[in-house]
């Protein structure tokens, strides 16, 4: 029996809580006058629940599952998707594995019946077992080759210390090798259940339909048990350069950041829009437009359920690193001395505003953010209150939040370049 929740009106369309008979929520969104339907099925799995020996194995299920069903083969997967316009695909992050795909509606029968026989019916044979290993290991090593990736995700790895919100989301090489087709059927029997399970979907959809074609797809997955998300682990400031022969240095600051469930979430969107999230920020127009140091550069807040971390990120060639370090340094610190001007919090403001209202003119975008707003929050949010949140943070919480989090103490870098013998690097470590 499919068990209707609540709805409520959110961004000018109608939203909807339901439960299959097993318990997977589904939440659903009726978008007018378009042809396109989005589905997401979100899996509460990633690195952040695995341990040390089976790290990797969440990014590895996530491949598996395109390799083979009981039903079809890998080749009929990619050939029945592509006749729909090739639009499904899957990833996996710390906290979550996401399959998604947007079709037209008429199309929508067909792509749930395939991702449905993939969640049921997957063979996890181990000849595909062998060959996407290699697949794998070459992302890794893609990744590894990659300055950019490595130094933002490894100044997580080195701040969350041994806990497994550290983990790189791929693995190790060495894991992945290791890790055996008994092991991987039992973490995907023990996580693909459906109290883990959030299915999102949002278009030109009726749901009381499109709930039965659900039941039909995911009903007979296995109740299982409830994700129990561990306790916040400790951040813990750090420091450390990766040698790489490459002409450029790649350089990422870290601070603390906040949950997904912080208040505080609020004031860090603001703040790092003024910072370094957008072309108008501060170091984005003082480093790269008036002084040309660097080509790429930019701030983000990386939220989790129980914590989340605050990182900049600039590559440039090596005789510019300690220019644009100081840089940073200087804008930070006027930041938090004298807060931002009047316009720039109308600014970032406008600029919140103008994407959020953007990203609703999308089908995947509503499926995305329904799905993560009840994940994380518990709820769907509407567009006015996401905005009434963000007109309410003032120019003393932005000042507050960075005197507290950004500064010397609690400040993490990871460097990535030609740095062998560079006397200039123990300055950058030492010195803010």
């Amino acid at each position: 029996m499919i068990k209707h929740i609540r709805g409520q009106e959110v961004n000018n369309s109608m939203v909807e809580l339901r439960r299959l008979s097993n318990g997977i929520r589904v939440v659903l969104e009726t978008v007018p006058n378009v042809r396109s339907v989005a589905l997401g099925i979100y899996v509460e799995t990633g690195s952040a629940y695995e341990n040390e020996q089976n790290n990797g194995i969440s990014h590895m299920i996530e491949h598996m599952m395109f390799k083979g069903t009981k039903r079809r083969t890998a080749r009929e997967i990619a050939m029945e998707t592509a006749l729909l316009g090739d639009d499904m695909n899957a990833y996996t992050t710390k906290e979550l594995t996401c399959y998604y795909a947007r079709v037209l509606d008429e199309h929508l029968p067909i792509i749930a019946d395939i991702l449905g026989d993939m969640f049921t019916n997957s063979l996890f044979e181990e000849e595909n077992l062998l060959k996407e290993k290699g697949v794998i290991i070459d992302e890794i090593d893609m990744y590894e080759d990659s300055p950019e990736d490595l130094v933002q995700e490894q100044l997580q790895k080195l701040v969350w210390k041994e806990h497994p919100l550290g983990y790189i989301i791929s693995g190790t090489e060495e894991n992945v090798k290791r890790i055996g087709h008994a092991e991987l059927l039992a973490f995907w029997k023990e996580t693909y259940v459906a109290e883990r399970i959030t299915i999102s979907i949002a278009g030109h959809i009726e749901a009381e339909p499109v709930c039965e074609l659900l039941e039909q797809c995911f009903g007979e997955i296995p109740s299982g048990k409830r994700l129990q998300i561990p306790e916040a682990p400790v951040y813990i400031p750090s420091k450390k350069a990766f040698q790489k022969e490459i002409e450029q240095v790649h350089l990422c600051l870290g601070f603390p950041g906040v949950s997904h469930m912080d208040e505080r979430s609020y004031v860090l969107s603001i703040a790092n829009n003024i910072i370094g999230g957008s072309s108008s920020s501060r170091l984005f127009q003082q480093i790269r437009e008036e002084e040309g140091l660097c080509y790429s550069l930019y701030s983000y807040g990386s939220s989790y359920h129980r914590t989340g971390t605050f990182q900049i990120y600039c590559g440039m060639s090596e005789e510019n690193l300690e220019r644009v370090y100081e840089g940073i340094k200087v804008a930070l610190q006027a930041l938090k001395e004298s807060g931002p001007t009047t316009e720039e919090m109308d600014q970032s403001l406008a600029q919140i505003r103008s994407e959020l209202l953007l990203s609703m003119e999308n089908t995947h975008n509503r499926m995305n953010n329904n799905a993560r707003n009840l994940l994380y929050m518990g709820r769907i949010l509407t567009l006015e209150e996401i905005l009434e949140h963000l007109r309410q943070v003032t120019a003393s919480e932005i000042m507050e939040y960075l005197q507290e989090n950004c500064n010397r103490s609690q400040m993490s870098v990871t460097l990535a370049g030609n740095l062998e013998g560079e006397p200039k690097l123990q300055r950058i470590f030492e010195t803010w």
